[in-house]
């Protein structure tokens, strides 16, 4: 716990008050437990559960501490008394972020007991023969000590957050990293539980670059995994994507989106995706780019069958043989139709008729071979 500000300071209570007092304490207590349990939000029906318990134990754990501290003499650092109450209170604001609840109601209850003790204790205190004139004194040291409580339990349920957060966020990192590596079954859905993350039915991987980025974009689901990295592009896992929705929220970034897959094969879509960053600059939807993504999966490969396919080029002089490498690629594309050939390569149609002459008779049967002309059609599929 955070070293403790100044607080309150001992009052020198003793003599008959403090007794009165000690002897008031389990009826003030109750009071205040009761008083809580009507007045406070959220605790009338939870106080006779394990939340009930620990109110009422802080309260008489409370109460306790005040006389203490209020029995000391005056001058005396009260460091020593109050530590196991502030302690108490820190433990008990840790317990409630633990249980899931912001600091109101816990912050309420302080208030309220502060005002019913007060009563209980001002009443015991003047009708025990506390002077008038202390009385202000007293008062000071109630608030004081209640605001001091106060601020220990805000402190507690701050640091439990903090360190809550700390740990799942860590735990959902696991969770990517694992997802990405692809591991088995067993190893995933342990990852998934350790990090209270709920498995989808799919992810999309995401590739989205590194350089400036703003950790999970705005718009995508809260349970979205994210996997920064020292690389170019980091990973975002996003759970039962509309990929249409998904395309329109992020078609003004620099990214890469991969298909959807059952969660737990997270890893073929990363993979999908890793392969098609290269492709083009802009927003890149795999979907939308097999073709060039099967041709390219194996770039060796297909360097290899792109010599082979042009050999019979080989002997011809470079300008030429792009040329007619050209031409070859459209005929494939376009069926041998000769006008939408010359369109597309912005040349007259008998230029077109004259340079197929010329690949006939390089390549002879291979171009009514089908066998043949699939190999062609692989080979001079992309540019």
């Amino acid at each position: 716990m955070a070293e403790r500000r100044a607080g309150p300071r001992p009052l020198g209570l003793g003599g008959a008050v403090s007794e009165a007092l000690h002897a008031a304490l389990p009826r003030v207590a109750q009071t205040t437990v009761a008083a809580v349990m009507t007045e406070v939000p959220g605790y009338g029906d939870s106080l006779s559960h394990d939340l009930g318990v620990n109110i009422e134990r802080a309260v008489r754990m409370a109460l306790a501490g005040f006389l203490t501290l209020a029995a000391q003499p005056e001058g005396v650092d009260p460091g020593s008394p109050l530590a196991p109450t502030l302690e108490g209170a820190y433990a008990l604001g840790r317990g409630e972020a633990r249980s899931g609840r912001t600091m109101d109601a816990l912050l309420s209850a302080y208030r309220i007991g502060a005002r019913v003790a007060w009563r209980e204790m001002s009443a015991v205190s003047l009708a025990t023969g506390l002077p008038p004139q202390s009385l202000a004194d007293f008062a000071e040291l109630v608030f004081a000590y209640i605001d001091e409580l106060s601020g220990a339990s805000v402190a507690g349920h701050t640091d439990e957050l903090a360190t809550t957060g700390r740990v799942r966020e860590r735990y959902l990192e696991l969770l990517a990293q694992a997802l990405v590596a692809g591991a088995d079954a067993d190893a995933l859905a342990a990852a998934a539980g350790r990090a209270d993350w709920a498995p989808p039915q799919t992810l999309t991987c995401v590739l989205i670059p590194a350089t400036g980025f703003e950790r999970v974009p705005p718009g995508l689901p809260a349970s979205t995994l994210l996997l920064e990295s020292d690389a170019s592009y980091s990973v975002l896992l996003i759970p039962d994507a509309t990929r249409s929705h998904l395309l329109t929220l992020l078609a003004q970034r620099s990214l890469v989106v991969g298909p959807a897959r059952p969660w737990q094969q997270a890893r073929a879509s990363y993979l999908r995706a890793l392969r098609a960053v290269d492709l083009r600059d802009g927003c890149i939807d795999t979907e939308a780019h097999l073709t060039e993504l099967v041709l390219t999966a194996d770039p060796e490969a297909l360097a290899d069958l792109r010599a082979q396919a042009l050999a019979p080029l080989s002997a011809l002089k470079p300008d030429a043989a792009e040329k007619l490498t050209q031409t070859l690629r459209s005929w494939l594309l376009h069926h041998g139709r000769r006008e939408d050939i010359a369109a597309d390569l912005f040349v007259h149609p008998q230029t077109v008729r004259y340079r197929m002459g010329q690949l006939r008779e390089l390549y002879g049967e291979q171009l009514t071979d089908p066998e043949q002309v699939l190999r062609l059609t692989v080979a001079l599929g992309v540019r």
